[in-house]
């Protein structure tokens, strides 16, 4: 067994693996009972001559080498959206370009599905932004989306957020949205705690009457809705509004601690998933879908419920540091070679918060080679001064 040293409660101390790694296996999406994407990240490019906190530089082969890998384990891709640094590092002419090629890769698979990110972060919030100047960003990327030949994913708004005076001014923007679109959209409800600029959405900080406005928009356009991904850390309001959903209308869990519960359901109903942790436990969580498509509930939970605190510990406040955790295991798991990211942001966690990471996830069988990982561990131990 591999030991290792790690940073605990201010001491150094020993740690064995123990996680046997969850096999990586191929696996076709129709083996699920659920539909579920993976929001994927971006990596990186570590030897680019640029000003990291200014201007991102990808590394385009890892990053579409990551998205046909949750392909190949039968997930779907989430293009663009937050844990992609969309809006946190990633510009709109960055992720345009990510788009585009995203969607032209799974254009040369049969199996892959995939949804982009439309929103108005090309916009800065401020008094001189309309509802019109607001309509006219969101046509522009769902242009770009579907002259690609993609399904959107409807984002959030900061500058919406900023301008809105009220739950009308949202229903009003909806309204001109959804009756523009090609196809049925995912509507993406982000909370504050992933993006503090989205407090009070739809026109009201109380989330329950802020749901009876999301929830107008939707019966008003059930035929241009597939789901609502909603991103609140509570799976009671998640349950309350799924309950509420006009038929034919999905929910999309966004609730990186308690998924494994609101995908396996009660004898209501279901939710699918569209989950940033999933980047980053991909293999587990192919095998708890397919396990769960055999009806085999127990294994369901057996192979997903321990990458719960895993997804918890990543997810702690300040939530939109998150993506921090999801990049360390892509650079554990050998995903990539660097642990660099978008607008330097592997600096967000502290080094105790990664060692605890690191013991989690071997908990969760979700390091791929214990021994590789525990030797990327080291460096970064060595590179912070810890022996």
């Amino acid at each position: 067994m591999t030991t290792i040293n790690l940073p605990l409660d201010g001491k150094i101390v020993p740690y064995t693996l123990t996680g046997t790694p969850i096999a990586l296996a191929r696996r076709d999406a129709k083996a699920f009972p659920r539909i579920a994407f993976a929001a994927a990240h971006v990596v990186a490019d570590p030897l680019a001559d640029n000003d990291p906190w200014l201007t991102p530089a990808i590394d385009w082969e890892r990053t579409l080498a990551f998205r046909h890998r949750l392909w190949d384990l039968g997930l779907g891709v989430a293009e663009a959206m937050d844990t992609a640094q969309r809006g946190m590092g990633l510009g709109w002419p960055e992720a345009r370009d990510l788009i585009r090629r995203a969607l032209s890769e799974a254009a040369g698979r049969k199996d892959a599905l995939i949804a982009c990110g439309a929103g108005t972060d090309h916009l800065t919030p401020g008094p001189d932004v309309t509802i019109d100047t607001i309509l006219r960003a969101y046509e522009e990327q769902i242009e770009t989306v579907e002259a690609a030949g993609g399904r959107i994913i409807l984002m959030a708004s900061r500058a919406l957020a900023a301008a809105a005076k009220g739950p009308d001014e949202y229903v009003n923007v909806y309204d001109r949205i959804l009756r523009q679109v090609r196809e049925p959209v995912i509507i993406h409800w982000l909370g504050e705690m992933f993006d503090p600029a989205l407090e009070g959405y739809w026109g009201n900080s109380d989330h329950i009457q802020a749901m009876s406005t999301c929830l107008e928009v939707i019966e008003a356009h059930a035929d241009k809705v597939d789901g609502i991904k909603i991103s609140l850390l509570s799976k009671e309001k998640e349950v309350a509004m799924r309950r509420r959903l006009p038929k034919g209308v999905r929910m999309y869990t966004g609730d990186d601690f308690n998924y494994a519960e609101l995908i396996a359901g009660d004898e209501e109903g279901n939710s699918d998933a569209l989950l940033g942790i999933f980047d980053a436990i991909a293999p587990a969580a192919s095998a708890a879908l397919e396990a769960l498509g055999r009806k085999s509930n127990h294994e369901f939970f057996d192979l997903l419920e321990p990458t719960v605190p895993l997804s918890r510990h990543i997810f702690k406040a300040p939530t939109r540091f998150y993506k921090t955790g999801v990049v360390f295991l892509a650079y554990l798991n050998g995903l990539q070679d660097h642990f660099v990211m978008v607008g330097g942001q592997q600096s967000t966690r502290s080094l105790t918060h990664l060692a605890e990471l690191f013991r989690l996830a071997d908990k969760a069988r979700v390091l791929a080679d214990p021994e590789l990982a525990a030797s990327r561990m080291r460096q970064v131990l060595a590179v912070h001064g810890v022996n």
